[in-house]
C-alpha cells in the first residue's frame, strides 16, 4: 500500500506561481508518480509524470514549457511547480503512484494509487 498526500494549493492570479507536493508513504514500490487534474464536469487528465530513476519526466502539451516537475528521492516526495498559470489550470490536482510496465505514464490507468487532491484555483 502507498500513501499520498498533496500540498501546496490555494488561489493565486493569473500569471502567478504555486507548488505543489506529493510526499509518498508505505511499504509498496512504485516505479513512476504522475499528477493530474480535474476540472469541475470535466474527465480526470494528465498534467506530468517522472520515474524515481533517471532523468525522463512527461507533461501534457497544455503545460510544457509552464510547469515542471521534480523530485526529492530522500524524501519520497514529487512536485509540480507551476508558472505562468492560467485561469484554465483550475482544478483539483491529484498526486498518482504506479508500478507497471508502462512506457509513458500518461493515463490514469497506470496509476495504481491515488492521493485526495489538492485545489488550485486561478483568478482572472
Amino acid at each position: 500500500q502507498v500513501q499520498l498526500v498533496e500540498s501546496g494549493g490555494g488561489l493565486v492570479q493569473a500569471g502567478g506561481s504555486l507548488r505543489l507536493s506529493c510526499a509518498a508513504s508505505g511499504r509498496t514500490f512504485s516505479r513512476y508518480m504522475g499528477w493530474f487534474r480535474q476540472a469541475p464536469g470535466k474527465e480526470r487528465e494528465f498534467v506530468a509524470a517522472i520515474r524515481w530513476s533517471g532523468t525522463t519526466t512527461y507533461y501534457a502539451d497544455s503545460v510544457k514549457g509552464r510547469f515542471t516537475v521534480s523530485r526529492d528521492n530522500a524524501k519520497s516526495t514529487v512536485y509540480l511547480q507551476m508558472n505562468s498559470l492560467k485561469p484554465e489550470d483550475t482544478a483539483v490536482y491529484y498526486c498518482g503512484a504506479g508500478s507497471g510496465p508502462v512506457i509513458v505514464p500518461n493515463t490514469a490507468r497506470s496509476m495504481d494509487y491515488w492521493g485526495k487532491g489538492t485545489l488550485v484555483t486561478v483568478s482572472s
